[in-house]
């Protein structure tokens, strides 16, 4: 009897956060950055579920000295011309470009990269609101890019940030 107890209430228990927690979810996932083509580009940048934050910790070179753009994209593919086929920015609430502690800015906005006179940059940053399920905040399977030009952080939608240098697809560790 004492199992069935058991079993009743971690069944309801993990009924009950359906919405919100997914047993089988990963908590950590990574993207290697690879250049896109005429770059030199690379890096490679994990992504760790801590409650609503996501913890997000990165190393990248062939980088041109200076800040760069850095940004989750809609899609998983990092083909096409300056890697196109990724798509806009990730908004699933359809906000505004800006920075990412502006009252509006995308989700996929994140801060900006920037890169030391050896063309290496790290990179750390804290995020609310992305998450590792497959809901609209999802990151898995999106293309993270960073871009030859910093994010001025208004010009829309994408804060004239340049093209492509290197783009990565998100995947589970």
């Amino acid at each position: 009897m004492r199992h069935r107890s058991t079993f009743a209430l971690l069944t309801v228990i993990a009924l009950g956060g359906c919405a919100t927690w997914h047993p089988f979810a990963p908590n950590s996932a990574e993207a290697k950055l690879a250049p896109t083509r005429g770059n030199t580009a690379a890096g490679l940048i994990t992504f760790r579920q801590q409650g609503a934050e996501m913890l997000l910790q990165g190393a990248f070179t062939g980088l041109t000295p200076g800040a760069h753009g850095l940004h989750i994209h809609e899609g998983g593919d990092c083909g096409g011309p300056g890697a196109r086929d990724a798509g806009g920015h990730l908004n699933p609430t359809g906000a505004r470009h800006g920075s990412p502690g502006s009252p509006s800015h995308h989700l996929g906005d994140l801060p900006m990269l920037t890169a030391g006179k050896d063309g290496t940059a790290r990179f750390q940053a804290r995020m609310d609101g992305l998450s590792l399920d497959e809901g609209p905040s999802g990151i898995l399977g999106r293309a993270i890019i960073v871009t030859a030009r910093p994010d001025d952080g208004t010009t829309q939608p994408t804060g004239n940030s340049g093209p492509a240098v290197g783009c990565g697809v998100i995947r589970p560790r």
